[in-house]
């Protein structure tokens, strides 16, 4: 299992199951989101992630008709997001209070990544989101 938590706290949350796979997300919707250059994303079951505390404070916005961000009303560290209708939620790996064997092995939205970033590691790059 792990856990996590936002910035002052309040939400936090659980992962009853197996993280599925993590990427680095460059899309300019991430890239604002986060307030970075990319967003750091683990995919999870989402009858596997379970709010503990704190669940009043959450708040969600809809970024594009597919995506539903969720965010904590205290802080405004982003928790996780949803895409349509899929059985699974994207978690954002800085939450994580519990340590992790590996980071992302991937890089996805390239092609829209920040003119100032560069990548310097040796994982896959994609254009765009994988086929598969």
């Amino acid at each position: 299992m792990h856990t996590g938590s936002c910035l002052c706290g309040t939400v936090k949350f659980e992962i009853r199951g197996e993280l599925g796979p993590a990427f680095f997300c460059h899309c300019s919707r991430c890239r604002k989101a986060s307030g970075s250059a990319f967003a750091s994303n683990v995919v999870v079951a989402e009858r596997d992630f379970v709010i503990v505390e704190g669940e009043p404070s959450l708040r969600s916005f809809q970024s594009s008709p597919e995506m539903r961000r969720t965010f904590c009303s205290n802080c405004g560290s982003p928790i996780m997001s949803q895409r349509g209708n899929l059985p699974q939620v994207r978690v954002r790996m800085g939450t994580l209070d519990t340590p992790l064997r590996r980071g992302p092995g991937d890089h996805i939205f390239v092609a829209s990544k920040a003119d100032w970033f560069e990548i310097h590691d040796n994982l896959p790059q994609h254009a765009d989101r994988p086929q598969g």
